[in-house]
């Protein structure tokens, strides 16, 4: 049997109604964890980040992968909305692990402390190609404008990533076709991480893939 999707009922209250909802992007992200969950648990991580946490859907999961070990599971997101919301899901998750939130975009305020020290890194970035005005044009908007590419957010994440790992972490990584995975991985393979395309599955008009880097151990 399979781990439990975290509560999100929560959200169906006025003021979350900016809250990007779990949908079959967020699914497959816990379906690629839960597919990871022995090698996750192997790993024994201290620090886990989600970035643009939304509902807390994935950071409540990821408790529920990695236990009976928990971890130090920071999830941040730009909307004040998002991180009550955040606060809400992980409260209710059965966990070892212990949650923090924190307004903010990818880690920038918290970009010193934890340079090197993630272990787990998980985004489902804004990925909709729209025009590059309509990103960030509205706090709703910010959850799946992605621009040009659908790329425009994610692009300025990807060269900080290397920084953020540490030896032997892992990026997970929410794409659809028209963000070009494979452009997405060479990119990568560019930095020092290997990347690989770990599951796919097509919701409506939009072929969904999760992508997973691994920072080398040396």
């Amino acid at each position: 049997m399979g781990l439990p999707t975290p509560d999100t009922g929560h959200l169906r209250q006025t003021e979350y109604a900016t809250v990007y909802e779990p949908a079959e992007d967020t699914y497959l992200l816990l379906d690629a964890l839960e597919n990871d969950r022995e090698e996750l648990q192997a790993q024994r991580p201290t620090i886990c980040v989600e970035i643009g946490s939304g509902s807390g859907c994935v950071s409540a999961f990821l408790g529920q992968v990695l236990s009976p070990y928990g971890a130090l599971i920071l999830s941040t997101d730009i909307n004040p909305a998002a991180n009550n919301a955040t606060r809400e899901t992980v409260a209710k998750a059965s966990s070892e692990s212990v949650f923090d939130q924190c307004r903010t975009r990818f880690v920038q305020a918290l970009d010193g402390r934890l340079r090197g020290k993630i272990d787990v890194l998980m985004f489902n970035p804004p990925y909709v190609v729209t025009p590059s005005a309509e990103v960030d044009s509205t706090i709703e908007a910010a959850a799946w404008a992605g621009g040009v590419l659908g790329r425009e957010v994610l692009d300025l994440l990807i060269p900080q990533v290397p920084a953020l790992l540490s030896p032997g972490g892992r990026f997970y990584l929410v794409v659809i076709e028209q963000n070009k995975p494979e452009d997405i991985i060479a990119g990568f393979a560019a930095l020092g991480l290997a990347g690989q395309r770990v599951l796919s599955r097509r919701a409506g008009i939009e072929s969904l893939s999760i992508l997973r880097f691994t920072k080398p151990v040396l």
